[in-house]
């Protein structure tokens, strides 16, 4: 059986041209670190990847400092922007951000999960601080009101950290245009490799590492360079954003007919994911009937050790009982129409036995 992958949220598939920067990135033995000429062919590699990541995000390429990944560089930027500073952070934020700012103040959101602008401002009353809130939901797709938001915080003297992880690879992200102090990117969303991310950075912010060593990075984080994956990143960068919005109007289509109700329908959303609710089937009895298909979707963030577990996301959008009733769809740049319909045809199958059951 045909295997249909729908859970691009997770990881996107590697794209050819990432697969091919890393290859030969493999080939080459130098240290970007070494000065000898197999050293600088590594150092070219690696300057052209970094140039690469700021041209997309329009920084220069000094704003960029690589990471082993988003849930890393969302942590260098609370400890980094974040010192001498209160933490305000969004509440359907990441658990990469929940986890390393466990004593923030919490933004609330609205029932479509958009940041509540005017609670911002009250909140942002008092100290210092720095704002943490992703440009795009993991979960629901939600996009923020970001350029706003920086406004209101430059305003009040906080700073603002982005989590654009996974809106990266799915529209136009421009650090600058938003007003970002700090915004992390991860690889794997982007059509690049696991294993490799990056924290852009404003001038004015402090230098202050969480991993100490040979001053590798400017002095951000020490340790030899992951090379073949920052390639990969390098590569992934160089690719248009995917916008599938025509190919999840149509998937979304299929599944309200079939009894599903469109989380945060409608808000202003990437054009890749749908977050799915079925009232009276729980999440995890959904990605399993679906996986027995032969479809790939998943209940939330997979960030969880393989859990499924009720959302955070939609309980903080006080959506009751369907935060525990929510699948998450997303398509990968790679996706079809024949995808779409193979999940319509399973989705609907599944839902009308499902359902049976419930009542």
């Amino acid at each position: 059986m045909a295997r249909v992958y729908l859970d691009a949220n997770a990881s996107e598939p590697l794209h050819p041209q990432a697969r091919a920067a890393m290859l030969q990135a493999l080939d080459h033995a130098g240290n970007p670190s070494s000065i000898h000429a197999d050293g600088r062919i590594a150092r070219r590699l690696l300057e052209d990847a970094r140039e690469a990541v700021a041209a997309r995000f329009g920084t220069p390429p000094a704003s960029v400092v690589f990471t082993s990944g988003g849930t890393e560089a969302d942590a260098l930027a609370i400890h980094a922007v974040g010192q001498g500073r209160r933490l305000i952070i969004g509440d359907t934020e990441h658990d990469a951000v929940r986890a390393a700012a466990p004593h923030a103040e919490i933004l609330p959101v609205d029932s479509n999960g958009v940041a509540d602008l005017a609670a911002l401002q009250t909140l942002l009353d008092g100290p210092p601080a720095l704002v943490c809130l992703m440009l795009a939901n993991n979960e629901t797709g939600t996009i923020q009101p970001i350029a706003a938001a920086a406004r209101l915080c430059h305003a009040a003297g906080a700073l603002l950290h982005v989590d654009a992880a996974q809106a990266a690879g799915r529209m136009h992200v421009n650090m600058p245009g938003l007003g970002a102090d700090s915004l992390a990117i991860s690889a794997h969303k982007l059509g690049g490799p696991q294993g490799v991310g990056a924290l852009l950075l404003t001038p004015q912010i402090a230098q202050h590492p969480l991993i100490r060593g040979g001053g590798q990075e400017r002095g951000w984080r020490g340790g030899t360079p992951a090379l073949p994956a920052i390639a990969g990143l390098g590569a992934a960068a160089r690719l248009p954003p995917t916008d599938q919005t025509q190919l999840r109007d149509i998937l979304e289509h299929h599944a309200i007919q079939a009894g599903a109700t469109v989380i945060s329908q409608h808000a202003a959303r990437l054009g890749n994911t749908s977050c799915l609710a079925l009232p009276g089937v729980t999440a995890q009895m959904q990605v399993m009937s679906l996986d027995l298909a032969g479809i790939a979707v998943s209940a939330g963030a997979a960030c969880s050790s393989g859990k499924v577990s009720r959302s955070h996301v939609l309980d903080a959008m006080g959506l009751g009982p369907l935060a525990g009733e929510a699948i998450r769809v997303s398509l990968p740049w790679n996706a079809t129409e024949a995808c779409v319909q193979a999940f319509a045809h399973a989705y609907q199958t599944m839902a009308q036995r499902l359902s049976r059951s419930a009542a």
